[in-house]
């Protein structure tokens, strides 16, 4: 048994393999000026000091040839999956569909709606697109997990109380065992970050779990001999 230190208590790796990592959303259009993130008024510089850390478990995982999917917010060009309660929210300079400083704000194939060049997946990682917050919702993320055998997640990216939040709790729900990695996750707000840390794994750890980056790859380096 190998086991990650966190919180509320040690998180337990699965004895044969089912450990993918899963980074949510870190796209342009929301840790570069010019994209969604900046047109609603937010500091798009606090998202970007999470990328070495999230690198290191990046490079962990494709040393180890261990599953890892990535995520993209994003939606046809034709707004067709979008809806106006979304599209309308938040009054900022730019709507999605707008055409920004990176072409159209979060339309799928647009450049600002690439995952940032740090972060780029390789051709043999899953990549999601996804209408929604959640990563689950009118995805076929679920029937891949279950396809590839996975049962636990160490779940990170942007922004720790929206995306990454809503994806969670929705893997929650389905029954994986989730790991939210703290210093590999933010938020433009760090005390909605915060709340989000406390909200799950209060209750014994209603949602999950949360540990640093340090102790899950010390814990990777026992569980992968």
């Amino acid at each position: 048994m190998v086991l990650i230190s966190a919180q509320p208590y040690d998180y337990e790796l699965p004895a044969n393999g089912g450990l993918a990592l899963l980074i949510i959303d870190m796209q342009r259009d929301f840790l570069e000026s010019g994209g969604f993130g900046d047109a609603l008024g937010n500091d798009v510089t606090r998202l970007r000091a999470i990328v070495p850390t999230l690198k290191q478990l990046l490079e962990a995982f494709r040393a180890d040839k261990l599953p890892i999917f990535h995520t993209i917010e994003g939606h046809q060009p034709d707004l067709s999956d979008c809806p106006p309660s979304k599209r309308h929210r938040g009054r900022g300079e730019l709507k999605i569909g707008d055409v920004g400083p990176m072409g159209r704000i979060l339309v799928l194939g647009e450049s600002g709606n690439a995952i940032i060049p740090e972060l780029q997946p390789l051709p043999n990682e899953t990549v999601i697109t996804k209408p929604g917050k959640g990563a689950f919702y009118n995805t076929n993320l679920e029937s891949l997990l279950h396809e590839q055998g996975i049962t636990h997640l160490l779940v990170t990216g942007v922004t720790t109380e929206v995306c990454v939040q809503t994806t969670m709790r929705e893997a929650n729900d389905r029954g994986f065992e989730c790991l939210l990695v703290e210093d590999a996750t933010e938020s433009y707000f760090p005390e909605f970050k915060q709340s989000t840390l406390d909200m799950i794994v209060a209750q014994a750890g209603i949602v999950g779990w949360t540990a640093s980056t340090a102790n899950v790859l010390q814990a990777l380096e026992k569980w992968k001999s």
